[in-house]
């Protein structure tokens, strides 16, 4: 299993935005797929994104495509999920996971702690 740490949430106004980050200090990221699932209290899991660890193909929920971005740096062992024009829906627990493809159901097996975002004004 690779540890993952995601940053980047917080508090911000419908419209805003906020970058996401998912590291790993023990494995390099450039090695997996790496998923963004988000999760509100009481309601299933849901896709975000995916970016896929071959050709660095991405994925994304319709819900957010067009607004939010995925992409990885290597050099940083770093995978970015940039959020702009945020709605309160999008309100969640954001999870970064990896695994050695971008599995459509986001069943990975490796899932960091969270980064609680929060959009309302």
């Amino acid at each position: 299993q690779v540890h993952l740490v995601e940053s980047g949430g917080g508090l911000v106004q419908p419209g805003g935005s906020l970058r996401l980050s998912c590291a790993a200090s023990e494995f390099t990221l450039a090695m997996y797929a790496i998923g963004w699932i988000r999760q509100v209290p009481g309601k299933e899991r849901e896709g975000v994104s995916c970016i896929d660890v071959t050709d660095n193909s991405t994925y994304y929920a319709d819900s957010v495509k067009g607004r939010f971005t995925i992409a990885r740096d290597n050099a940083k062992s770093t995978v970015y999920l940039q959020m702009n024009n945020l709605k309160p829906e999008d309100t969640a627990v954001y999870y970064c996971a990896a695994d050695l493809v971008c599995y459509t159901d986001y069943s990975f097996s490796s899932w960091g702690q969270g980064t609680q975002v929060t959009v309302s004004s």
